[in-house]
């Protein structure tokens, strides 16, 4: 009988090594307005994301896949609505609990970049890592504007901290969080798990 429980608890230790949570903060508004299923959208660029064409294309890609999960259709001809992403990484000095270290990550949450900043200082004690780990906080965003009348229909904003570098599995996973319970979300700042592979 013990054999049997530790074969099965080693085959679900097994079975979940292979995938990470990401736990995300979103936080979205709406203006009350009815965004039909199969609505069609194309993508808005601010001047300064034209700077790094080849990145604003990959975010785009990568938040086309969830405006898609949740029924938008991408339409550059005839669009109903303009979608603004916004999407940055910026590492930080953590403690041995992931929080930062002096100075916390920040700045203006917006632009399509990858941020190469990092927060230092902070006191040293016991059982502290030296060099201590860096982590890593993420943010994405979007804003759904009605073309006809130029109002916001839908803001979103998930953010995420952690220790993963890998912005390029992380962001996939803050745009579908952003638009978890789309297009009826909850009030309030709600915490939204995902899990992606390791």
């Amino acid at each position: 009988m013990k054999a049997l429980l530790l074969a099965m608890l080693l085959g679900l230790l097994s079975g979940c090594s292979g995938l990470r949570l990401v736990d995300a903060q979103v936080k979205t508004g709406t203006a009350g307005m009815a965004i039909e299923p199969g609505a069609r959208y194309r993508f808005d660029r601010l001047p300064s994301q034209t700077e790094d064409i080849g990145r604003t294309q990959e975010l785009e890609a990568m938040a086309e896949q969830a405006l898609a999960q949740v029924g938008l259709v991408l339409d550059e001809q005839q669009p109903r609505y303009s979608v603004l992403l916004g999407a940055r990484m910026q590492p930080y000095l953590a403690n041995a609990w992931g929080q930062p270290l002096g100075t916390a990550p920040g700045g203006a949450y917006g632009s399509v970049m990858i941020g190469t900043g990092s927060a230092m200082g902070g006191m040293f004690g016991w059982g502290m890592r030296f060099p201590p780990p860096t982590h890593y906080g993420y943010e994405v965003s979007l804003v759904l504007r009605d073309l006809a009348s130029a109002q916001v229909v839908y803001d979103t904003r998930a953010t995420h901290s952690g220790p993963w570098s890998d912005s390029a599995n992380l962001l996939p996973a803050l745009f579908r969080a952003a638009l978890q319970d789309f297009p009826e979300p909850a009030p309030g700042v709600r915490q939204v798990n995902l899990e992606i592979p390791r």
